[in-house]
């Protein structure tokens, strides 16, 4: 146990201005390991998963993965300040996927401020409505500097930025042209050096073939049917008699071939199917499927939405309903339907539009308002297969590290990419954050409060952080190189690969006005709070719960 583990045992209560100092160690030491990711020319942080365990150590450029890795740093007031940050970096790679790196070194710059001017005698309270005040005024600025991005060329352009791959980024620029903001994407590890994308017809959800034996299609390891009625349920069928009213009510309708979705359905049933085919004892061709979803609410809202697709009724247990009571119109319909052993794919649904528009409608209002990033995850899956639009990216390496690491970039990329699509793009490197510089300089002119001064310098220091760290990390001089860009017209900035100013837009130098908002909203927020804390309470640590 090293020396001072006593002291760290007992509870102890910290004021100012031992608060502040202690928690700006912490967040300088967090934001150390994480501003050398900034930038298109970054370095790589190296993490030890488990010392003289033999797994291999794991390679990172993204600021919330790095944050997530460090569990506990020393000093617990130190400690306070780094886990503070530490969270608010991992809540916005849950929210945007990116723009963590920004946020730190953001906050670090505008914390440093803060506490200088709170140690000569400034009011933490009237500071931080100061800031927030500020805070608004810099989100309405970008706003009005974001413009949407548009067309093949634009998103490749914008891809590559974003995901620092010339190769990916054409992929990705492709895919996202063709499948739009929602479309479904799913990212998988590849077995070659390079990456591959391939495109899925129609909407699929996850919910195969019950049986094997169902395949009609060898060589693909699929079934499919052309013009299939479609019972959508999340029912149990057990007894194969069960099922007797509803094929020969299909038979009676003419229905020719007929797509079954059920949480569970038996061997014995499965078998009475199989002898139908085989035998042909009655001219009806059916294949049973998995309801998509490991939850029950994510089955209903799957049902719910296939069967507006396809101009059905779900039946659902809950609601009493079984197969003798089902109706003509509950059936959906479909030009086409295929099932694997994992999937469940349907092509042309023959839903009402107008109602599908609607539903699609609901399910977009929905995801602008939520605030849950595992919700608003779901929601864009639901978007995305009722649009139509899917694909799978393969990402390439030659080592599981590098894999790992493709994958993590191009997961991040693909959130990027569906934000900038939503909310349109700003200048990059820094740029945009830097022209927020004029405004605030105006408004701390114009103010005669000190607290409101002071607030508009912070949050000086903090737009212009990202843009230093960036040159720093390109092997420029941060101090040098800013100067040369004052005065610029709109949207020019300088580029690190090429050492030249250029217009940003027309060199595919980007930011995601989402990821940029986020990262600012976050940085400024959070720092804010950090300001008005006064008191740390430390609870007791047992000896076993110390770092050695």
């Amino acid at each position: 146990m090293a020396s001072g583990d006593k002291k760290w045992q007992r509870p102890k209560v910290v004021f100012q201005p031992a608060v502040h100092r202690g928690m700006l160690r912490g967040v300088e030491q967090l934001v150390g390991a994480i501003r050398p990711t900034l930038g298109p020319l970054p370095r790589i942080v190296l993490y030890d998963r488990s010392l003289g365990s033999g797994r291999v150590p794991e390679l990172l450029d993204d600021g919330g993965t790095i944050a997530r890795r460090i569990i506990q740093i020393r000093g617990r007031d130190a400690d306070v300040g780094a886990m503070l940050l530490r969270q608010m970096l991992w809540s916005l790679r849950e929210e945007v996927g990116d723009g963590t790196a920004t946020a730190a070194v953001m906050f670090e710059a505008a914390y440093r401020e803060g506490v200088r001017y709170l140690t000569s005698g400034g009011d933490a309270m009237r500071l931080r409505t100061c800031l927030e005040r500020g805070l608004r005024e810099i989100l309405s600025e970008l706003d009005g500097m974001a413009t949407r991005v548009e067309g093949k060329e634009a998103l490749t352009a914008l891809a590559t930025t974003v995901s620092r791959d010339p190769e990916l980024g054409k992929l990705m620029g492709e895919i996202f042209d063709i499948i739009g903001e929602y479309g479904r994407l799913e990212i998988r590890k590849g077995r070659g050096r390079h990456p591959e994308r391939e495109y899925v017809e129609g909407m699929y959800w996850e919910g195969g073939l019950f049986s094997r034996a169902l395949i009609t299609d060898v060589e693909r390891q699929r079934a499919e049917l052309h013009n299939s009625a479609i019972l959508m349920s999340d029912l149990e069928i057990e007894d194969p008699r069960d099922l007797i009213p509803t094929l020969t009510f299909c038979v009676r309708e003419k229905v020719t071939d007929l797509t079954i979705i059920a949480r569970r359905v038996s061997d014995l049933t499965i078998g009475m199917l199989l002898m139908n085919r085989e035998k042909g004892k009655i001219k009806l061709d059916v294949i049973a499927v998995k309801t998509p979803g490991v939850s029950a609410d994510d089955q209903r809202m799957a049902l719910i939405d296939m069967a507006v697709l396809t101009g059905g009724r779900a039946l659902f247990r809950a609601a009493g309903d079984t197969l003798k009571s089902m109706k003509a119109a509950d059936l959906g319909h479909a030009r086409r339907v295929w099932a694997d052993r994992n999937n469940l794919g349907i092509i042309g649904g023959q839903g009402d539009p107008r109602q599908l528009r609607e539903h699609i409608a609901s399910l977009r209002a929905a995801h602008a308002r939520a605030t849950d990033a595992d919700e608003r995850g779901k929601l864009q899956v639901r978007i995305g297969q009722l649009l139509g639009g899917s694909a799978t990216l393969r990402v390439g390496g030659t080592t599981e590290t590098e894999l790992d690491f493709n994958k993590e970039q191009a997961t991040r990329a693909a959130g990027a990419m569906r934000g900038a699509m939503r909310e349109g793009v700003l200048p990059g490197g820094g740029a945009a954050l830097l022209a927020c510089r004029p405004m605030l300089e105006a408004r701390m002119a114009e103010s005669e409060d000190s607290d409101q001064r002071a607030a508009y310098r912070i949050l000086l220091a903090a737009m212009e952080a990202p843009a230093r760290a960036l040159l720093q990390n390109a092997g420029y001089d941060p101090s040098a190189t800013l100067g040369r860009l004052d005065g610029l017209e709109p949207g020019h900035g300088f580029d690190v690969i090429t050492g030249k100013v250029v217009d940003l837009r027309a060199a595919g130098i980007l930011d995601i006005t989402t990821v940029v908002k986020s990262a600012v909203r976050s940085a400024v927020a959070t720092m804010a709070m950090a300001l008005t804390t006064d008191v740390v309470v430390h609870r007791a640590k047992p000896p076993e719960a110390l770092t050695t």
